[in-house]
């Protein structure tokens, strides 16, 4: 279905307003993955600078992320890769519990997490998950219900907000990362 991960570069834009997003992924001490980006951009208004790290297993399961902006707010949380969150003191955060992937506002990347993770395929039907999301207006991470079906193997996944309020098909590369996000984010 997808290839194994190597080195690989890619840059998105916003639809609205200015920004952009530049990405390297690839495999780390064996056979982890690890991604990392820079993001300019604007949420309600206010611009942001952002630069996140994430660390996968070799399934594509979130061990751990941070992220630290340019006016110097940070969020540093880990996984056991089963649903179960800490902090950077080691704190279990209880409300995370259940979530396995994580979705951070501003970018398409993490789209990629779950469609990865997954493997679905068409007769897979709809996987109903909750994620850690992390706005980038606030920084309070949150638990949210989304869904994810695959139309096309290894090409096209619809996207579902669980509260049905947002959907979005879409097309991914070899690699699993998306290329068009409708209404949000064009690849470049």
């Amino acid at each position: 279905m997808f290839r194994r991960p190597s080195l690989k570069t890619a840059r998105w834009r916003p639809l609205e307003g200015e920004g952009l997003e530049h990405l390297t992924i690839g495999p780390v001490n064996g056979a982890s993955i690890r991604a990392s980006s820079v993001l300019i951009g604007e949420r309600g208004g206010r611009p942001y600078g952002v630069r996140y790290i994430i660390d996968c297993d070799e399934t594509w399961t979130v061990m751990s992320f941070s992220i630290d902006t340019t006016d110097g707010r940070q969020l540093a949380l880990a996984s056991d890769g089963k649903g179960h969150w800490r902090d950077a003191d080691g704190t279990h955060l209880s409300a995370f519990d259940g979530c396995i992937d994580i979705d951070l506002a501003g970018t398409p990347f993490t789209n990629t997490l779950p469609i990865r993770r997954l493997g679905l395929t068409p007769q897979d039907g709809t996987a109903k998950l909750t994620m850690l999301f992390v706005p980038f207006d606030t920084f309070e991470p949150f638990p949210d219900g989304q869904n994810y079906t695959c139309l096309e193997e290894g090409r096209l996944y619809r996207y579902e907000a669980e509260d049905r309020s947002f959907t979005a098909d879409l097309p991914v590369d070899e690699d699993g990362l998306v290329m068009d996000y409708p209404t949000l984010f064009i690849r470049l």
